[in-house]
C-alpha cells in the first residue's frame, strides 16, 4: 500500500510544488529552520515578506544571536504568536554556542535546542538534511486521516496512533522519505485542504479511504475554531505593535490608549511580561527585552 501512495504523491509534488524560498538550495539549514518557526499556525503568504527580511538581516544563526531578543520580537512584525521569535533567538544562541554557528544535523541535537519540539526537529532534519523522519504537521495529519484512516479530520491533538501510522508510511530510502514528507505536506496544503477539498486534482483520490466511504461527516469533538477579535491575543498584539515601533521605553499612559478595557489590557500586558516579550522598567516604562 505504501508505494501506491508514495509514487503518485511524489510525482504530483515534482510537478506542482510551490517555488518557496526555503525550498531552494541556497536557503540552507538555517533558512529551513527559520521558515519552520514562522510557518507554525501562520499562512505562507504572511510569512514570505518577513522571512525574506529576516534572512537578509540575519543570514546565519550567529548574526541573530548577537542581537537583543527584543530585536527578534520587533522583526517578527505581525506574524502572531511572538513567543516564536524569542524561541528562535534562543535557538540561534544555542547553535552559536554549542555547534559553532551551524545548525546541527543530528535529530537529537536539534531536539535539544531551546524552543524546538518533535515536529520542528523532524522537519529540519528532513527538509534541510534529507533524513528519514516522520514529519507530522496539520496538513500531513489530514491527508493521512482521509487517505488511510478514512475520517474527515484528524484528532485535535496528535496521537500515538498517528505517529505510528506516519512511521509505517515512511519510505525506507532516506531521500525518498524526505521527498515524501514534503510532498504529503504540500498535498494537504494545496489539495486535501480542511474545506473544499480538491479530490478531482488529488493523485491518490482513487484509493482514498474517506472518499471511497462516501466522505462521512466528522464525528467526535468539534473542530477548534481560531477567534481573534476581542481576545487577549488581539490586545497583546496591539501592545506589542506600539513597542515594536518605539525605539525608546514607552510610558504606561501610551500603552493604555491601545485598548479600552483596563482589566483585559492589564492582563494582556502582565502576560507579555511573564512570557519575556516585554521588559518593565522603573517609572512605569516598558520596552522590548534586551536580554
Amino acid at each position: 500500500m505504501t508505494e501506491k501512495l508514495h509514487t503518485p504523491v511524489i510525482a504530483w509534488f515534482d510537478t506542482h510544488a510551490r517555488d518557496l524560498p526555503w525550498r531552494r538550495p541556497d536557503a540552507g539549514p538555517w533558512g529551513v529552520m527559520v521558515s519552520e518557526f514562522m510557518l507554525q499556525q501562520t499562512p505562507v503568504n504572511r510569512v514570505l515578506p518577513v522571512y525574506e527580511e529576516w534572512l537578509a538581516r540575519w543570514p546565519r544563526p550567529a548574526d541573530l544571536a548577537k542581537e537583543a531578543p527584543g530585536e527578534a520580537v520587533r522583526a517578527w512584525g505581525r506574524l502572531g504568536y511572538p513567543r516564536r521569535a524569542l524561541r528562535l533567538h534562543g535557538a540561534a544562541v544555542a547553535i552559536t554556542e554549542r555547534h559553532g554557528g551551524d545548525v546541527p544535523t543530528d535529530h537529537a541535537q536539534l531536539l535539544a535546542l531551546p524552543g524546538i519540539g518533535e515536529y520542528t526537529a523532524a522537519a529540519v532534519a528532513s527538509f534541510a538534511y534529507g533524513q528519514r523522519h516522520a514529519v507530522l504537521d496539520t496538513n500531513v495529519r489530514r491527508v493521512f486521516a482521509r487517505a488511510v484512516t478514512g475520517v474527515q479530520y484528524p484528532p485535535n491533538a496528535t496521537t500515538a496512533a498517528e505517529r505510528r501510522l506516519a512511521r509505517e508510511l515512511l519510505p525506507v530510502d532516506e531521500r525518498t522519505a524526505a521527498r515524501w514528507a514534503a510532498a504529503s505536506m504540500e498535498l494537504g496544503a494545496l489539495v486535501c485542504t480542511a474545506k473544499n477539498e480538491g479530490c478531482v486534482r488529488c493523485p491518490i483520490a482513487a484509493q482514498c479511504a474517506w472518499r471511497l466511504a462516501g466522505k462521512p461527516e466528522h464525528v467526535g469533538p468539534p473542530r477548534r475554531g481560531q477567534t481573534y477579535a476581542g481576545t487577549d491575543r488581539q490586545v497583546r498584539g496591539k501592545l506589542l505593535a506600539v513597542l515594536r515601533e518605539a525605539h525608546a521605553p514607552v510610558p504606561q499612559a501610551v500603552l493604555d490608549r491601545v485598548w479600552h478595557e483596563p482589566v483585559q489590557r492589564a492582563r494582556a500586558l502582565d502576560g507579555l511580561v511573564a512570557d519575556g516579550l516585554v521588559e518593565p522598567l522603573p517609572g512605569g516604562l516598558y520596552r522590548l527585552p534586551l536580554s
